[in-house]
């Protein structure tokens, strides 16, 4: 008697696992299903004055961000968060900004512990602008 309950308990609990099983695998979203999975746009800036200021307008969505340069290359920049030291940020540059970081690194670039500014859009690891005085190249 007590191993029919062994047998049908672990049946049972095996019966639930397989269902289980198959319901997560259905909302896997295996791209090869036929479920089409959507890319983040890149924001779009424009290269408009705002007439009253005679500045570039901050496009919408976007935050400064205040670090100190760990690692500068021609792809990407690496900072620390001025208010948290734990955190680390790692920024690719926009199309607009690429020329002006390969010019800026035949110069000598950033160096380690420059204090920059960094435009970027909220959620997305793009530099869009960045303010700061680099170092003396050694």
């Amino acid at each position: 008697m007590k191993n029919s309950r062994i047998f049908a308990g672990s049946l049972a609990l095996a019966a639930a696992l397989l269902v289980c099983a198959g319901a997560a695998r259905a909302q896997s979203g295996n791209p090869l299903s036929g479920a089409k999975v959507s890319k983040p746009t890149p924001p779009v800036v424009t290269r408009v004055f705002d007439a009253v200021t005679l500045r570039h307008p901050i496009p919408e969505g976007s935050q400064w961000l205040k670090a100190e340069v760990i690692h500068a290359d021609a792809v990407t920049l690496i900072v620390r968060e001025e208010q948290n030291g734990y955190a680390v940020h790692t920024f690719n540059f926009s199309t607009d900004l690429q020329p002006k970081m390969q010019a800026m690194l035949d110069k000598g670039g950033f160096q380690y512990g420059d204090k920059v500014s960094i435009l970027y859009m909220q959620g997305q690891t793009v530099a869009l602008r960045i303010h700061g005085k680099p170092s003396k190249s050694l």
